[in-house]
């Protein structure tokens, strides 16, 4: 339900008040920039990598979720339950907003976040309504809860707290690791497991108002006896189409034996903001996949030219139409990848360009149709994370704390800069405020660009 709480403790630093209202194309409001996800930005034509522009204070937790940036404002969000606003031009803190105790990693029976589990998943703002929504993992009377909560993105002030764990589950089994996401006025996430899978939980999708009054999920594996089909996607936000249809891709379930019902596990989903199934596909293979962990664990790519190109553990890219999925097989095309480990996370887009989120280094592939072919492009080896586009060049963070930017048409190394070790294998710049920004284990770091 929706409810006024006390104003946040302000820790001002200087009066910058945030100037958009409705988004610019110098904003990045969610997970890879906007709706689609393609992590593509336009503002920017240089990045200068000789050194930061501005490192921020050291913050309260380690960073799991992707800078956003409104107006003249970056905010970022800590594993120990706090949300910063700092300022885009020196990363002085605006002011801080602690929602709630963290839980502590030693409380879940599985996982491999540390100390405490806060807010993983990237937020969302509202840009209109001047409001950010995360997800946090509140530590109350000694259990775990998972509330959604809008911040006043101006103040800092607590605008409203829904909980969201659902009667009967329980809540400390279950991650919320993917970035948020806006669908005509709603929320939207998805939850998962505990790395490790260590049990039993479902995979379900989640759309909230942004009122907090209602709540509609869609839970993969629903059947008795049936549990897992999480959806997580290496920290990617369900993808919304111009038309407001939700996709999102499903992680592996417990029905492995081929001839079974589908569980609507290791595939890709289209739902309507209420969470109302219109149309799926999964491989062929889907209950094979599922019993050797080969979950789509990319978030899906939405092309131009009405395909959509799947992605993730398995050795396996799939092409489909979005028009029609087709179901169980419903590939128009399928090819082996050139990535040597999994697909997590999300991808970056260019026109019929795509670069994906191989953990052993993004990999780029060129899709086309008449016929429908998936052509490989080039693969780098530099084990960054899920890869953006700006300034025409690829950016990626290794998980030894390079920000490297490759060339978009070769995956050579154009530039480099050695920063501190990011907390996860999953961090992901942005782009705002004629900045380029990422966070290490406990700081954000701009780059100054040129527009």
């Amino acid at each position: 339900m929706k409810k006024l709480l006390p104003v946040a403790i302000l820790l001002v630093a200087m009066f910058l008040p945030t100037t958009a209202n409705a988004g610019s194309t110098h904003d990045w409001l969610s997970y890879h920039g906007g709706p689609m996800g393609t992590g593509l930005d336009t503002s920017l034509t240089s990045v200068d990598t000789s050194a930061p522009k501005w490192t921020s204070p050291v913050l309260d937790g380690t960073l799991y979720a992707e800078p956003l940036v409104l107006g003249n404002v970056v905010f970022e969000a800590t594993e120990n339950n706090s949300v910063y606003a700092l300022n885009a031009q020196t990363g002085a803190i605006v002011w801080r907003t602690h929602l709630a105790p963290p839980v502590p990693a030693s409380s879940l029976p599985c996982g491999n976040i540390y100390p405490t589990v806060g807010i993983t998943g990237t937020p969302v703002i509202d840009a209109q309504a001047h409001e950010l929504f995360v997800v946090a993992d509140e530590y109350v009377n000694g259990a775990p809860h998972h509330v959604l909560v809008g911040v006043n993105t101006t103040t800092g002030d607590v605008m409203m707290s829904r909980a969201v764990d659902l009667a009967g589950m329980n809540p400390a089994v279950y991650l919320q690791r993917t970035g948020l996401a806006l669908d005509k006025g709603r929320v939207l996430f998805g939850m998962a497991g505990n790395d490790g899978d260590c049990a039993n939980y479902h995979g379900r999708l989640y759309s909230v108002s942004e009122s907090g009054n209602s709540l509609a999920v869609f839970t993969v594996d629903n059947q008795p006896g049936q549990y897992r089909g999480g959806i997580w996607t290496g920290g990617a936000a369900p993808i919304i189409d111009a038309r407001g249809r939700v996709w999102e891709t499903t992680g592996n379930g417990t029905v492995t034996t081929p001839g079974q019902p589908y569980d609507y596990s290791d595939g890709l989903l289209q739902l309507t903001p209420a969470m109302n199934l219109q149309q799926y596909f999964a491989p062929v293979d889907w209950a094979s996949q599922n019993a050797h962990d080969q979950d789509m664990s990319s978030s899906p790519t939405l092309l131009s030219n009405g395909f959509v190109l799947v992605a993730g553990k398995s050795p396996n890219l799939y092409l489909v139409r979005a028009a029609r999925l087709g179901g169980i097989g419903g590939d128009v095309t399928a090819v082996t990848s050139t990535c040597p480990s999994n697909t997590d996370g999300g991808s970056a887009v260019s026109g019929l360009t795509v670069i994906l989120p191989c953990l052993a280094g993004p990999t780029a592939v060129r899709v086309s149709d008449h016929p429908a072919t998936i052509t490989p492009l080039w693969q780098s080896s530099l084990h960054g994370g899920p890869p953006i586009i700006a300034a025409g060049e690829v950016w990626t963070m290794s998980k030894t704390g390079v920000l490297f930017g490759l060339s978009l048409a070769t995956g050579a190394v154009v530039q480099s800069l050695t920063l501190s070790a990011p907390a996860n294998h999953f961090d992901t710049p942005s782009v705002g405020a004629g900045e380029l920004l990422v966070a290490t284990a406990n700081q954000v770091v701009a780059l100054r660009g040129r527009s």
